[in-house]
């Protein structure tokens, strides 16, 4: 199963929903609370091309994007082959 890392702040509705879809998938994570480490946000929006909201999710070496973006794989049946690879 592939590395998956994932960005989080606290109080993030979207940070729990991407964690809550990991967790039924059974799918290990590494999470990095940015809430008070602005090294950690700036080393996330650098690996996320830009990208400062919160979370961001990364699949081996494959940024992933945001909540929405890890949902949609999941929807179109892409996410376990994503986590498989």
């Amino acid at each position: 199963m592939a590395k998956v890392e994932i960005y989080t702040r606290q109080l993030c509705g979207f940070c729990t929903a991407a964690k809550r879809l990991l967790d039924k998938k059974g799918v290990s994570y590494t999470e990095f609370d940015a809430t008070f480490d602005n090294g950690l946000r700036k080393e996330m929006v650098q690996k996320a091309n830009g990208r400062s909201t919160f979370p961001q999710v990364f699949v081996g070496k494959k940024h992933v994007g945001g909540c929405d973006e890890l949902h949609d794989l999941e929807r179109s049946g892409k996410l376990d082959a994503l986590l498989a690879s």
